[in-house]
């Protein structure tokens, strides 16, 4: 029996932050929402002495001949040992037989792709169709990963971007522009972030809320993806009460994880809340924004489908190119 193994160089080749990796998850999200896809609950090993923690993700799509089970690593403060701070690798398995196919030594690279994608098609049904200012909290890895999917689907021509560490903020800024020929504008504070952007996106591990009711206005799209663990909170529950439209990718993993289970806990949503899952827009079972007016928020906690269909993608893309090693075992 073979195995075969893939570099991220290799992988890099494959898949791009573009415009067939929104496609293929979008489609997953499609899937999800038509009930063909088996998604079990995530594991999650927390390592709080080093910051750090392990997320074991994975999802069956019915029909596919293969799935992806993945393995992914957070260490904040891996920054200290000149480390970047998201890893993992990715596991290729048989539908038929459960039998190894391919293991994916990607870093983390696809799942960043994944979580892009992810961002871009919250903001195609969600964000108004003319955006002139986006905004982005963080100056991590996401955060340049989510402008760039961004800039795919709304063709944006200024960028806020606010940080904690101003010497981050000046290299996010310096590498991003030309990036995405889009003036980059450094913020004093979240605030005048918020008010000055016509979509923002949240992208930072914060374990304390930042983002305040009182700054939101009228047509303004959010997108929160740095909640994806119970302690994790960016938005101020309050936040959520103001929205016109809840969106979130996976209704039962946000309610336990994302910025909705502290809007559940703190009663600013109730239970009955009609809150409308990503997949349900992509299927277009449900509309996404209505109005130029409409306050939307999407909560994104990442789904396992979203990494069976990227995976998926760099295999096959792998195969046809002729990439990777194969070993006997």
């Amino acid at each position: 029996m073979q195995v075969t193994i893939l570099t991220e160089a290799e992988i890099r080749q494959c898949v791009e932050m573009d415009q067939e990796a929104i496609a293929v998850v979008e489609d997953a999200f499609t899937r999800l929402a038509s009930g063909e896809a088996t998604i079990p609950p995530i594991m999650r090993v927390d390592i709080p002495e080093n910051k750090g923690e392990v997320d074991v993700k994975t999802a069956y799509i019915r029909g596919r001949d293969t799935f992806a089970i993945k393995i992914a690593s957070g260490f904040f403060e891996n920054y200290r040992l000149g480390l970047p701070s998201g890893g993992g690798l990715m596991v290729i398995v048989s539908s038929k037989t459960g039998v190894p196919e391919a293991v994916l030594l990607d870093n983390g690279y696809l799942t960043n792709v994944r979580t892009g994608a992810a961002g871009a098609i919250a903001a195609k049904y969600l964000a108004r169709e003319s955006i002139d200012t986006a905004g982005v909290v963080g100056t991590g890895t996401q955060a340049r990963y989510q402008m760039v999917a961004l800039k795919l689907v709304r063709d944006f021509q200024r960028l806020m971007v606010y940080g904690i560490v101003p010497d981050e903020v000046e290299q996010y800024a310096s590498a991003m522009a030309p990036m995405l020929g889009a003036e980059i504008v450094k913020a004093e504070d979240a605030e005048s972030l918020v008010r000055g952007s016509d979509i923002v996106v949240t992208a930072t591990p914060s374990p304390d809320p930042y983002l305040k009711p009182e700054w939101l206005h009228p047509g303004l799209h959010i997108t929160a993806m740095g909640s994806d663990a119970e302690e994790k909170q960016e938005l101020y529950a309050d936040v959520l009460r103001h929205a016109d439209l809840l969106v979130c990718d996976l209704k039962s993993q946000c309610l336990r994880l994302g910025e909705l289970h502290h809007g559940l806990e703190e009663g600013t949503i109730p239970r009955d809340e009609e809150i409308i899952e990503l997949g349900e827009l992509t299927s277009g079972r449900m509309p996404g924004r209505r109005y130029v007016e409409e306050i939307t928020i999407c909560d994104l906690t990442g789904v396992g489908v979203q990494d069976t269909a990227i995976a998926l993608l760099a295999y096959r893309k792998a195969v046809e190119k002729g990439l990777g090693i194969q070993i006997e075992v």
